[in-house]
């Protein structure tokens, strides 16, 4: 089992507090082990006893007769039997229709309440007000760099050409052999991210949908919209396919934690733009399988890990324009706000040049990183700017703040 510290501090912070504990995620990202297990296991040897922890896994078909809100309250309610703290856990709560109040009742009990889901609904303003602000959400990612590699240990660089090939879910990091990782992400890409969606929103034309799915994965990091989707995708024999239909399905696919929309900030103008956004998918070897592993893109890729580790640190990220220049990434927490360029290499004078071209004219002071593959000792560009390894990045959370 992989160790995932950074989200059971998370959970122990909020231990006991007057809240419920929404864990959400892609599916298979780790959430009901690390429910389940882990942090079960971390209550038990602090004194909880294993009678007074329990869990109902939704997604189970054993437990189908749960997924109606009053039979899953009944069975939770009968094994509540003593004044002892109980700890609730409950998998795949989007299972059940009107979840909120069965919720609700467990925490007004005294239990101390954790749900998980794997859609983005879950924190819907509806079910937020439901819930009477009584909620914090946990984020879980698949895991990142630094999590494998703890798992992983060896060559860095091997380790990580691993990663950035069959990603970070846990199970698929687990498997020695890479035909039982391939085995393994192509199963998660035929259900988690196709049939699952295309059963949950009922969508009609499954072929359309996998071809909208197939374009973002071939197109990780590139600026697109609904309509140039369309466009393309018409170009390509979908002759029915429109743009109201496209971005049906790319909100589908964000819903489900698939993908994450980046939106386009004008630094000069400081307003977001309307059109033209970024998507990166969840796990990197999810993408890959889609694509039969034949479109391997090492830029590409590369910005695609680094935003997913960006997200997992609690940046708000956005894409940023510099007049006729973009920017890879605005990084922004409640303390500091960071310009960042990823480029495999600036080796080259040219390629060096026009990555940092980018931030010029940009006088707020904030800290102007490039994030590369070279494995040089120099660190400072021009005009104050810093080059990080990507290592350095992936394995210090505070690498941004030290550089």
């Amino acid at each position: 089992m992989i160790e995932r510290p950074l989200y059971l501090k998370q959970l122990i912070k909020h231990k006991d507090k007057d809240i419920i504990k929404v864990i959400t995620g892609v599916r298979r990202c780790g959430k009901s082990v690390l429910l389940f297990d882990i942090y079960a296991n971390y209550l038990i040897e602090n004194g909880v006893d294993t009678s007074n922890i329990i869990k109902v896994n939704l997604e189970n078909i054993d437990n189908a007769i749960l997924r109606d809100s009053m039979k899953l309250y009944e069975y939770i309610k009968g094994k509540i039997v003593n004044d002892k703290k109980y700890y609730v856990m409950i998998d795949e709560i989007q299972y059940v229709k009107e979840f909120e109040d069965l919720v609700n009742s467990l925490k007004n009990k005294g239990a101390d309440v954790y749900i998980t889901g794997s859609n983005s609904k879950l924190l819907s303003s509806d079910i937020s007000t439901k819930l009477r602000g009584r909620s914090i959400e946990i984020k879980v990612y698949p895991l990142s760099f630094a999590e494998y590699y703890s798992f992983r240990g060896g060559d860095k660089q091997d380790a990580y050409n691993e990663y950035q090939m069959y990603g970070g879910f846990p199970y698929a990091a687990t498997e020695s052999d890479k035909d039982s990782k391939i085995e393994y992400l192509k199963m998660l890409e035929e259900t988690v991210a196709t049939k699952d969606v295309i059963d949950r929103y009922g969508i009609r034309n499954p072929n359309l949908f996998n071809a909208v799915y197939s374009f973002l994965c071939s197109n990780i990091g590139s600026v697109v919209s609904a309509k140039k989707i369309s466009d393309t995708l018409k170009s390509n024999g979908y002759s029915t396919i429109t743009a109201d239909t496209v971005g049906n399905y790319l909100e589908y696919l964000c819903e489900a934690f698939l993908f994450y929309k980046v939106y386009r900030y004008d630094i000069k103008g400081k307003e977001y733009l309307k059109t033209l956004n970024k998507y990166y998918i969840s796990d990197i070897g999810l993408r890959n399988s889609k694509l039969q592993f034949r479109q391997l893109e090492v830029t590409h890729t590369l910005e695609n890990i680094i935003y997913q580790e960006l997200l997992r640190r609690g940046y708000m990220v956005d894409i940023g324009k510099n007049k006729e220049k973009e920017i890879d990434f605005i990084a922004k927490n409640s303390k500091d706000t960071y310009y960042i360029q990823v480029a495999y290499s600036i080796a080259d004078p040219e390629k060096k040049a026009q990555e940092i071209s980018s931030f010029y004219k940009i006088d707020d002071g904030y800290k102007k990183i490039v994030i590369t593959m070279d494995n040089d000792p120099f660190s400072i560009l021009e005009n104050g700017y810093k080059k990080m390894h990507v290592f350095e990045f992936l394995l210090n959370e505070s690498a941004l703040e030290e550089c």
